[in-house]
């Protein structure tokens, strides 16, 4: 996160509050962009679907061929992008940044290879057409490059260019979906279909220009970061398992009493969906805080931290610099966490009022719903900003048994609320998310009493490359 970090000192440097509305507004399009475009892309496509006078079948079918698009998209980036994030980092503090795009190109080629056998299966058996399969594949395959080029992008700090890729997608969806089908008569699934896929090849094609410029050496195989991926299993699985959790209890309840079959192999659960999506969008808050807030100011006191011990610095300076780290952490995530705490009970406070006005058709379970799942996506985001921090303190170990709890609980408790009444469907989630809370936090508070020990006696990267040297 190097890259959004220096930009972020510069624009909180400058007075004022537009300053400081720019340098929010950068992180949040940076970390949220891509799911922000997802749901502008959904919402305004299905508004359009209704002025298109589209049948509720073709809606329901638009809406979970994107959702299972998506959703398989980041399960299968979800296991590489950590290793490929710390791969990156490494090469660009070894100086070797010529040999980040060729890992670009090797990583997407890999997900791509496993992903489109994967998914193309489940499309030849979904009862999809042709039609329909082929341009879910062709979205999958834009996702995957998109989600792996993501990892990539905290390197650039051409923030306006980023912006401008974000802004040509959605009009270039909007504007393809409006020619498609009120011009051309194109059926309306597979024109919106092919136009969200269209605005999310505009952003991909846009972002790899951005790192094709920003990286314009190339050297080295394109299959190196394959060793990053051994190396550091524990990441992948850590990666894999926060998908795994976040977004299981979806897909069991489209299994349960409130799913619907809306084709084939597509299911989808309107009841408990849509509160779900409006409590994920709750926690973007956090998202973009633990940007601002460990970039800007935690970020400068661990590299100090850390260079007084490859430095050759003494042990005064060390225990100051120590106390100064701390303390600027544990303020910040008080902080995040109070921060997430007044957003959760806004929401849930005025859910009813705002929701009122909205064309949603919320019932009474819907709104319980959506308190529910605003309280464990809450958790789950502050918990999440802890286990990012065990990472930067290398507790690979810790952060994984955390995300292996989370997913057990998350979707284990939510198959076992299947057998009681609809109202309690969200609390396996809550559940799963409280762990993770209680988790990372216990373990950082037990990792960082005597951080000394812990980094002098365990230096990951260098007894990797002692490994390999050796091998």
């Amino acid at each position: 996160m190097a890259g959004i970090g220096f930009e972020l000192k510069k624009l909180f440097r400058r007075k004022g509050m537009l300053a400081g509305l720019r340098a929010y507004g950068y992180a949040g399009i940076i970390c949220t962009g891509p799911m922000l475009l997802g749901v502008l892309l959904q919402g305004g496509l299905l508004l359009l679907c209704g002025w298109a006078g589209a049948p509720r079948a073709a809606r329901d079918l638009l809406v979970c061929m994107v959702t299972y698009t998506l959703l398989a998209s980041l399960t299968v980036t979800s296991f590489f992008s950590m290793p490929v994030t710390r791969f990156v980092a490494d090469q660009l503090y070894e100086e070797r940044a010529e040999r980040v795009l060729p890992s670009f190109a090797g990583a997407c080629a890999v997900q791509l290879a496993l992903g489109c056998g994967g998914y193309g299966a489940f499309l030849l058996a979904s009862g999809a057409t042709f039609c329909q399969g082929l341009l879910c594949l062709w979205l999958f395959a834009e996702l995957v490059v998109c989600w792996t080029a993501m990892s990539y992008l905290t390197a650039l700090k051409e923030y306006r260019g980023i912006l401008i890729a974000f802004a040509a997608a959605v009009g270039a969806a909007f504007g393809a979906g409006w020619v498609l089908v009120f011009w051309l008569g194109v059926p309306v699934v597979e024109g919106f279909l092919a136009a969200t896929a269209l605005g999310y090849g505009v952003m991909l094609g846009l972002d790899v220009r951005l790192l094709c410029r920003f990286f314009p050496e190339r050297e080295g195989s394109p299959w190196r970061f394959l060793r990053w991926v051994k190396r550091y299993r524990t990441l992948a699985l850590t990666g894999f398992l926060l998908d795994l959790g976040l977004f299981a209890h979806l897909v069991i309840v489209w299994l349960g009493p409130l799913g619907v079959q809306v084709k084939g192999l597509f299911y989808g659960a309107p009841y408990y969906d849509v509160p779900a999506l409006l409590a994920f969008l709750s926690i973007l808050t956090t998202t973009v805080n633990f940007v601002v807030s460990v970039e800007v100011q935690f970020y400068p006191r661990y590299r100090t931290y850390y260079s007084l011990f490859n430095d050759g610095g003494v042990v005064g300076d060390i225990k100051v610099a120590e106390e100064e780290m701390l303390a600027v952490l544990n303020r910040e995530l008080y902080y995040t966490a109070l921060k997430q705490l007044f957003t959760t009970a806004a929401v849930i406070s005025l859910e009813t009022l705002v929701l009122g006005y909205l064309p949603l058709g919320f019932n009474d379970l819907m709104h319980g719903c959506l308190r529910t799942l605003c309280a464990g996506y809450g958790l789950y985001a502050v918990g999440n900003t802890v286990l990012l921090i065990l990472l930067y303190f290398t507790d690979y170990k810790g952060a994984l048994g955390a995300a292996a709890a989370f997913a057990v609980l998350a979707g284990g408790g939510t198959a076992l609320s299947l057998r009681f009444d609809p109202a309690f469907y969200g609390f396996g989630f809550l559940a799963g998310a409280a762990v993770l809370f209680l988790a990372t936090l216990l373990r950082l508070d037990w990792f960082t009493r005597n951080l000394p020990y812990r980094i002098l006696g365990q230096q990951p990267l260098a007894a990797a490359e002692e490994k390999d040297k050796e091998a």
